[in-house]
């Protein structure tokens, strides 16, 4: 589930389809300057400074955060432990995809240990929506 003022959402798959579901959002635009914060740690303000350079129009930070929050709500069901927003790195395509590698120790599901997720995103409408839909092995 995900919220925000004029917009709701929720989503739901099979248990037999998806193991777990993460989405997010934040709106498309730039937010008060308040520096780069946890979720933007050095090693990935580089990135974002070349994704702004590209050219194209999106709120590369916000589009981080909500990636990174896609990413807690999979992992916690998964589990049932916190995730921090330093204990993923998550790698952004301008073509509206979204890998994270987890930096914390994942459980061991049937396809292996959970080592990350892969996800998309899309900005529409003034929001920038990201999601995960995770299925080992798939």
């Amino acid at each position: 589930m995900t919220h925000c003022a004029g917009y709701r959402a929720a989503a739901v798959a099979r248990a037999a389809d998806v193991t777990a579901i993460g989405g997010g959002r934040r709106a498309a635009r730039r937010a008060a300057a308040r520096g780069a914060g946890p979720h933007c740690p050095a090693r990935r303000a580089g990135r974002l400074a070349e994704l702004t350079a590209a050219g194209a129009a999106v709120h590369w930070d916000r589009l981080l955060f909500s990636a990174k929050e896609s990413v807690y709500k999979a992992w916690f069901p998964l589990t049932g432990r916190w995730l921090g927003f330093e204990e993923a790195d998550v790698t952004i395509d301008p073509g509206g995809t979204f890998d994270a590698r987890l930096l914390a120790e994942g459980p061991v599901l049937a396809g292996g240990p959970l080592t990350g997720f892969g996800g998309r995103w899309l900005v529409r409408d003034g929001l920038i929506l990201t999601a995960i839909a995770f299925q080992p092995g798939g």
